[in-house]
């Protein structure tokens, strides 16, 4: 049964997720942080900062997850599901979206390098 409502998380996540990473994609400071290799992914569902931050990509990444808990409250309401599940089978979902080059946080905490293998996801992902 655990395993049914996380599959119907990670269904109803690939549907909210298309708002969250459309919005960040038009911040051109979020796609060249990105393309530098400076946020990725996290198992979350949150972008995080890679190496050291700066007070302008702190807001960058502060807003863009501000916006995605807003996308994963309204979603996780409309399935009955917690936030935190919710976002965990968000972040599950834009990690495999990544591409190679691009950086996400493989689930031991360690921030991985994409390449053109599967990236290294977290157990519980579908």
């Amino acid at each position: 049964m655990r395993r049914l409502t996380f599959g119907g998380l990670a269904a109803a996540a690939m549907l909210g997720m298309v708002a969250a990473p459309a919005m960040a994609d038009r911040d051109p400071a979020y796609a060249a942080a990105r393309a530098a290799g400076e946020v990725g992914e996290q198992p979350d569902g949150y972008i995080g900062i890679v190496g050291p931050a700066n007070p302008a990509l702190q807001r960058v990444v502060d807003n863009i997850n501000i916006k995605r808990k807003a996308v994963y409250s309204e979603k996780a309401k409309e399935n009955k599901a917690t936030i935190e599940a919710y976002a965990l089978s968000s972040g599950c979902q834009a990690i495999a979206r990544t591409t190679p080059g691009e950086k996400y946080r493989a689930p031991d905490g360690s921030w991985q390098t994409r390449t053109s293998a599967p990236p290294i996801r977290d157990p519980r992902c579908p």
